[in-house]
Formats: structure tokens, C-alpha cells, sequence
């Protein structure tokens, strides 16, 4: 007797048939319409008064000029080292006396600087080069009022500094400056959105993507100072600066879409409205 298998036609079928199906629902699913939506580029800035100043300025002392820096005696950089802390001790005394907190004033380390000069000319025109040593120490001031920089750089000045390199203002809280910047940004974003919304009869759905196009940008601004040159007639006082620190710009930038929904919303793939500033 024989035995004869079950034919496999049945399921090999039915696999064709969910192959098939398979393959007609991928198109369709692709040819779905994406949903309509609005795109918006915005930039926005805010500008803040600086509420921080730090003031950068430098002591040194310097060694005979000798033809070469070896014959540079030691006890004279001793000389010159122990004038350059006495005078740098002063400053910071003289600092404290005019109102700042200690913790404010800051003392580089020692910097030792060889040094090129030009010696006396001889008969025929002719000078040597000579060699010194300059030992100098950076000095930094950071106020946190303002009202004090006046003061502050009279004091600096009346210590003796050899260089006072510039100031340079600030602000405490950036974060703060930052964060209002962005705030504005977003806000300008979502004005131009509802205005293009209500002027094309369509509603602004849900917030689909965010993004910044430019970050904060926060660039501490350098002293602008205007000096009266002549001494004031009322006052007999000797001549006054003026400071101005100005403001400082923050600019940031966002992309935001957001989901358009309503009967007059644009339908087709291609029909987004999109804005940039």
C-alpha cells in the first residue's frame, strides 16, 4: 500500500498571496500625505549693562643694562625683586584703603623677561647692545559695583603702575542675559507664525521641531573712556574721566515648525509655509 503526501500548493499559495499584499501596501504607505506644516527662522538680541569690571594692570622693576646677562650680579636681582614686592605689597594695601575686599585683588606670579638696549654711541656711530633683566607681576581688580572704577584706577595710578592694559566689563549673572535672549527669539518666532496663520485662515497645531540657528553669544566689551583735558573752572579740581561702559549685545536665533491643522490648511506634501527672517 501507498502513501501519499499532503500537496503543498495550498500553502505555497497563500504565501504568494501575503507576499503580494505585502509589496502593494509599501507604496501606499509611502503615498501618504505628510501632514502640513509651518517653518519659522527668528533671531533676536538683547542688550544689558555690564555690572562687572575687571581691571588688568602691571609692576615691574628692571637690572642695570650690562653688556651681557652674565655679568648681572645676583644681589642686584634681589634689589630689583624685593622693589617689585614692596611695591606690589603697596598696591594691594593702597586697594584695600579705597573700599575693595582683598579677596577682590589678585597678584600674578613673577615674570622674569630678558631685555634688549641700545648702549651709548661711540665716535664713529657705532653702540653696543646691552642685556638687562625685567621682573614683572601682572595685577587684577575685579569690581563687582561699578560706581568704584573711577576710584579704582586713580588708586592704580597714584601705586605707580607701569602698564595699565585695559578694562574689561562683564556681567555676574550671563546665564540670566543668555536664557532672555532665547526667550525673545522663541517669542518672535511664535508672533510670526500666528501672524502668517491668521493671514492664511488656519490654525498652528502642536510644536513639531525646535532648534537654535545661532547660539547666545555673549562677548564681554572693552572701556570706552572720554577724559576732560582741561581743569573745571567751578570746581578748581584737577581734570575728571568719564567712564562708559555702554551695553552689551546678546543675539540668539531659533527654527521652530509647528503643525498646521483647520478646513483651509494647505494638504499636499509640497504646500508648507515657510518663513525666515
Amino acid at each position: 500500500m501507498k502513501f501519499r503526501l499532503p500537496s503543498k500548493t495550498p500553502l505555497r499559495q497563500s504565501l504568494a498571496v501575503s507576499a503580494l499584499l505585502t509589496l502593494i501596501s509599501i507604496p501606499m504607505a509611502q503615498a501618504a500625505p505628510t501632514p502640513p506644516s509651518l517653518h519659522v527662522q527668528a533671531q533676536s538680541f538683547v542688550e544689558v549693562a555690564p555690572d562687572k569690571a575687571t581691571l588688568s594692570a602691571r609692576l615691574w622693576e628692571k637690572t642695570p643694562a650690562l653688556s651681557s646677562l652674565e655679568d648681572t650680579d645676583s644681589d642686584e636681582l634681589t634689589a630689583a625683586r624685593e622693589r617689585l614686592e614692596r611695591r606690589a605689597s603697596e598696591l594691594i594695601n593702597t586697594m584695600e584703603d579705597s573700599g575693595l575686599e582683598r579677596d577682590a585683588i589678585s597678584a600674578g606670579s613673577l615674570n622674569i623677561y630678558p631685555e634688549q638696549v641700545s648702549g651709548p654711541r661711540g665716535s664713529n656711530g657705532e653702540g653696543e647692545t646691552l642685556q638687562r633683566t625685567r621682573l614683572e607681576r601682572p595685577v587684577t581688580v575685579e569690581l563687582t559695583d561699578i560706581g568704584q572704577l573711577g576710584d579704582v584706577l586713580d588708586a592704580l595710578m597714584d601705586a605707580g603702575v607701569n602698564a595699565l592694559d585695559g578694562v574689561q566689563f562683564d556681567l555676574q549673572d550671563r546665564d540670566a542675559a543668555t536664557d532672555e535672549a532665547l526667550v525673545k527669539a522663541l517669542e518672535k518666532a511664535r508672533h510670526k507664525a500666528e501672524l502668517m496663520a491668521d493671514t492664511l485662515d488656519t490654525d498652528l497645531g502642536h510644536v513639531q521641531h525646535i532648534e537654535e540657528t545661532q547660539s547666545p553669544i555673549f562677548q564681554p566689551r572693552m572701556m570706552s573712556m572720554r577724559a576732560e583735558s582741561s581743569t573745571s573752572a567751578d570746581t578748581g579740581h584737577s581734570p575728571s574721566s568719564e567712564y562708559r561702559p555702554g551695553t552689551i549685545r546678546i543675539e540668539a536665533g531659533v527654527n521652530v515648525e509647528w503643525a498646521l491643522k483647520g478646513p483651509d490648511a494647505p494638504a499636499r506634501p509640497d504646500s508648507d509655509v515657510a518663513a525666515q527672517e
